[in-house]
């Protein structure tokens, strides 16, 4: 079979090294019964081991001869494919207890975990590489410079775990970054929520809009609606300063003073 050329403007760089891709397998664990959805298989790096422990998989590749490649290397019992954009594509088509897995393309992996929070009542877990900056944002607590917008949204629906750092080499062709392995599990019904979600976004979005400025400027006239000596937050914070459950908190203030998104 002819030598793929990766494609810049998919963002391809594919994972080679045979060390990583084991420590990848035993960090998800498969099950052969598990309902597993690949995302951006590539040349099948975690594809092939993957279904040697799996009854069937699913994949999701944008890339129509990286598709074609699959059709002609795996039976259709054993992989499923679907070629599309991962963006476009519903969910909710493949049921719940998915685990998602994939070597995500970094130029689409901010919108893409955004976009996967819409779906965290069907999964059960997901494995992702990312890189090393953006797991960094995902997994950081109040009070460090990756905190930021990202932090809260993820970390307000699933438990984050990076898991370990994968090096440029382990890639051809080899990237600029240093990737990342997380661990995202969904929580549950018990989890702790604001009154209204699409509030809370909206404040979590003005709160780091303007990084350097302090609460009580960014938060415009929201600031005299909120009770801020009964949250325990200094209006003198930045948003970097406010946990999960403190803008939770300062979110269910606001819908209480009557602000709606």
């Amino acid at each position: 079979m002819r030598a793929h050329q990766a494609r810049k403007r998919f963002g391809q760089n594919f994972l080679v090294d045979a060390g990583v891709i084991e420590a990848i397998i035993r960090a998800i664990d498969p099950a052969p019964d598990d309902r597993m959805l690949e995302i951006g298989p590539g040349l099948a790096a975690l594809t092939a081991p993957l279904l040697e422990k799996l009854n069937a998989l699913t994949v999701i590749e944008l890339d129509r001869d990286l598709a074609s490649r699959l059709r002609q290397r795996f039976s259709e019992s054993q992989l499923s494919i679907v070629q599309a954009d991962v963006l476009t594509v519903d969910l909710t088509q493949f049921g719940h207890n998915l685990r998602l897995i994939g070597n995500l393309p970094y130029n689409i992996s901010s919108p893409l975990l955004f976009t996967l929070v819409e779906y965290a009542d069907q999964i059960i877990d997901q494995h992702f590489m990312l890189q090393r900056e953006v797991v960094d944002r995902m997994v950081a607590q109040p009070g460090s410079g990756d905190y930021s917008r990202l932090s809260v949204m993820l970390q307000y629906r699933y438990a984050i775990e990076k898991i370990f750092d994968v090096a440029p080499e382990a890639f051809d062709p080899v990237p600029r970054v240093t990737s990342s392995i997380v661990r995202m599990v969904p929580l549950g019904l018990a989890r702790i929520r604001a009154v209204d979600e699409s509030l809370f976004a909206a404040v979590v979005m003005r709160a780091f809009s303007q990084r350097r400025k302090m609460l009580r400027g960014v938060l415009g006239a929201w600031t005299a609606l909120i009770p801020w000596q009964a949250l325990q937050i200094e209006p003198t914070w930045r948003a970097e300063q406010v946990s999960v459950l403190k803008f939770i908190e300062l979110t269910d203030a606001l819908h209480a003073a009557g602000v709606r998104a």
